[in-house]
């Protein structure tokens, strides 16, 4: 039986590099059944940061680091292919963007996640809190 990479070490981690739709929709169409293509180069650019991680040259992993413009930023689209899932790369995703959210002044990162992934936040440091929502779309 062939051993295992080990994920942490052949991972590479970038944080905004270019990265083209295809890149992403690949990711997000393995990780997320009912993903339909998406032109992501409008969010990106609004974004303060991204952070992919990449194995082989191939994305890996990807979140994104939405922001109001002042002390708040937000946590969007903590993505891990589900070939490599439960390897510790969504926990090294998440602490690489709050890095850089502290380096660019940010007080506040806000997460919104589902119950089942109450855990994973919680082990990146979050802490729950109340929150509102209203959905605009149905």
């Amino acid at each position: 039986m062939a051993d295992q990479p080990n994920p942490k070490v052949d991972i590479e981690y970038k944080l905004s590099p270019p990265i083209p739709n295809a890149e992403l929709n690949r990711l997000f169409a393995a990780a997320w059944p009912n993903h339909t293509a998406s032109d992501f180069q409008p969010i990106l650019q609004r974004s303060l940061a991204y952070v992919c991680a990449y194995r082989d040259q191939a994305l890996v992993g990807f979140v994104n680091l939405a922001w109001d413009g002042g002390i708040h930023a937000f946590l969007l689209d903590t993505t891990v292919d589900p070939a490599v899932q439960r390897q510790g790369l969504g926990r090294e995703l998440v602490a690489r963007a709050l890095v850089a959210a502290r380096e660019r002044g940010i007080e506040w990162v806000h997460v919104d996640y589902e119950p089942h992934l109450g855990d994973f936040y919680r082990g990146c440091g979050f802490r729950p809190t109340e929150a509102g929502l209203v959905q605009l779309k149905p």
